[in-house]
């Protein structure tokens, strides 16, 4: 008999970022899965669910229901950055364990906390050196205003200043605003070599219309001279944002549909659904052969002969990634450069600094 040990799960299946988030449920619950039908482990995941519906209030108390009224010490969920913060206290204070797959900003390293997608030194900073070298170093950035947009508009003011470029605008919108106009005129009037798009949900879908739209007006904005990159952006919200609009944009990751690298093996839907794939296959590698291990700190599981063998940075809880770069052409990303795998150097301890690979040769009309 496989011992049942409870997993929660704290995703929104409603709100701005949902796509996202079901595409890490999809993970999560592929993941669960494999793990109860393999004879090999002598555990079975049992899912407690919590959908917070989007409101950033409900994340901590719902992460208290899962740590105290099941069995769960650990946690997969969340989508954005202040979700995740919104749950930390709860996670110390009842000793829990927060499985994140989603890219984020960097700067953090919490004992609580287990970061399974990738941070800047592996998204944004070989994103930033594959576009100067292939379009330049005249930037617009734009986010959505709050955690995620901020930090990644100043670590990116940061690296183009440093590498002698330019930030030609920078603008934010409320979370889920579509009010896009002021945004494009500036983009316009400007004329910048690339735009880093850090917008979430329907509030990137309509600017990325409206950037399809300028392009068919005024030829530098199409990709091809005028690129709007991303890194959070993946295949569950292409069909979202609409063929038309989505052809030419391009996206860091570790992970893109039938790339034969990746977080872990298997056709995934994006790097969303594989990163928490994989969150709950190196969880059951910790705990699988010794039972009570599900209620141990992380510090200590990752301390054991099987955390070392997840790959896990036991002091900063992150994880070594492929750094892919995949734009979009005929509907579906395809890798145009794979830097190889990354170590997480999450407080950039190691510089700002990437290799840039060799240049691009484009026509410019």
């Amino acid at each position: 008999m496989k011992r049942r040990i409870d997993l929660g799960l704290l995703y929104s299946r409603s709100g701005s970022y949902s796509l996202i988030s079901e595409a890490c449920r999809t993970g999560v619950l592929g993941a669960v899965a494999e793990v109860n039908a393999d004879p090999a482990l002598d555990l079975a995941f049992v899912p407690v669910e919590r959908d917070p519906g989007g409101n950033i209030d409900l994340y901590g108390p719902m992460c208290d229901e899962i740590l105290t009224q099941s069995g769960a010490r650990h946690v997969v969920g969340c989508v954005t950055s202040w979700s995740r913060k919104e749950v930390i206290p709860t996670l110390e204070h009842r000793g829990g364990t927060l499985w994140y797959p989603v890219p984020y900003e960097g700067f953090e390293a919490c004992d609580h906390v287990v970061y399974t997608h990738a941070c800047p030194n592996q998204h944004l900073l070989p994103l930033l050196a594959w576009t100067f070298a292939s379009f330049g170093r005249r930037g617009y950035l734009t986010g959505s205003n709050y955690i995620w947009g901020w930090e990644m508009n100043r670590l990116a003011r940061e690296v183009i200043s440093g590498a002698g470029g330019e930030v030609l605008g920078e603008r934010y919108i409320p979370l889920g605003a579509t009010e896009i106009a002021r945004l494009i005129e500036e983009i316009r009037v400007t004329r910048p070599d690339f735009i880093l798009n850090s917008l979430i949900g329907p509030s990137q879908y309509a600017f990325l219309a409206a950037i399809a739209r300028l392009g068919q007006e005024d030829a530098h904005f199409r990709p091809e001279t005028c690129p709007v990159l991303s890194c959070n952006l993946t295949e569950c919200e292409l069909p979202a944002i609409g063929g038309a609009a989505a052809e030419g944009l391009i996206a860091a990751g570790p992970y893109f549909r039938g790339a034969r690298t990746g977080v872990r093996k298997g056709n995934f839907g994006s790097s969303h659904e594989a990163s928490a794939h994989a969150a709950v296959w190196m969880l059951a590698s910790m705990l699988n052969g010794r039972p009570g291990a599900e209620d141990l700190p992380i510090t200590e599981l990752l301390a054991s002969e099987a955390g070392a063998a997840t790959g896990i940075d036991p002091k900063t809880h992150h994880t070594t990634l492929p750094a892919l770069i995949a734009q979009v052409r005929g509907g579906a990303f395809e890798v145009v450069k794979d830097f190889g795998p990354v170590a997480a150097d999450p407080y950039l301890a190691r510089g700002r600094e990437v290799t840039l690979p060799t240049p691009m040769l484009r026509v410019v009309p």
